[in-house]
Parts: C-alpha cells; structure tokens; sequence
C-alpha cells in the first residue's frame, strides 16, 4: 500500500511516516519500492505502528523505540530487556500516584480532604 493509505489507516501524517523512517523506526520488512521507486508498505505496518503509538504513549522516546527496532544497531537482548522493564516500573511509579490522586479526589467529594469544607 502507498503512504497516503498508511496514513489514513493509522491516523498517523505522511511526514510522520518519514520521519520515522528516518529515525530507523520503521524496519525495511515494512517497506520495499516500486519500479517507480516509490513506497511500498505491507499491510503489517499497521500494526506494527499502533505498536509504536502505544510505546510512544507510555514515555518511550524516539531514540529509545530505534534502540528497540533496529536489529542494525546490535544493541543486546538484555539491553532492551532492562529499557522496557524500565518503563514498566515508571508505569507503575504512575498508577501508584494515580490512584492516591483518586482516592484524595474521593476525600474532596466527601468533603473528608483537610484542606477544603465539602463540595
């Protein structure tokens, strides 16, 4: 499929999708050229991108999503092991204070929080 029908798929802009390439976020498996020379992507790159969307989602940086799909840059099992184990102690860092957050708002509601009277 072309660019334009990646981008309409995926929700993602077309100078998104090259920049990701560029970034070496897309892997050539995703991608081959035409005898025009233009772009041609699989249909797994959707996918494989909402992928990348839910990594961006959770903090992953451009540089650490390359890290992670670049078989190019010999970067070891382990090494990308302790990034994505990383990210999943933040994630839980985050629900941690999303649920005090929660419950403090619950105290607000009740009209229990010490530093308000009730709503």
């Amino acid at each position: 499929m072309k660019i334009n029908e990646v981008a309409k798929l995926t929700g993602l802009p077309i100078s998104t999708l090259r920049f990701y390439e560029r970034k070496n976020i897309i892997p050539d498996k995703f991608v081959q050229r035409d005898e025009h020379n233009y772009r041609v992507y699989s249909e797994e790159i959707v996918d494989f991108l909402d992928d990348v969307k839910t990594l961006l989602s959770v903090n992953f940086s451009i540089e650490e999503i390359s890290l992670l799909v670049n078989q190019e840059l010999n970067l070891s099992y382990e090494a990308k092991k302790k990034s994505v184990e990383q990210k999943i102690k933040e994630l839980e860092d985050i629900q941690k204070q999303l649920k005090k957050s929660k419950a403090f708002l619950h105290a607000v509601l009740d009209g229990t929080a010490n530093f308000q009277t009730k709503c």
